[in-house]
């Protein structure tokens, strides 16, 4: 799992039907010293500026049917990090 903030929305006219009506958000990712925005799908209802938990790989599909096409999911919103 991965912890990143949510900095924006991802709109694609064109895409796999199997991610029709899916939400797809770009979440910034802070590895160490070095930062990387990846998209993920928000499957928790997430906006601009919310602190999130992300899973990705297999974890991320599982979420869905498995057979979704995506590599990184929203799962969480986080309320306060200690």
């Amino acid at each position: 799992m991965l912890i990143g903030k949510v900095i924006g929305n991802v709109w694609a006219t064109r895409k796999d039907p199997k991610l029709s009506g899916l939400k797809l958000m770009v979440v910034e990712i802070k590895e160490g010293s070095s930062v990387k925005s990846i998209v993920a799908a928000d499957y928790i209802g997430a906006g601009i500026g919310d602190n999130v938990i992300v899973v990705s790989g297999s974890s991320a599909r599982h979420v869905f049917d498995n057979e979704t096409p995506v590599d990184a999911t929203i799962v969480g919103i986080i309320d306060s990090l200690e």
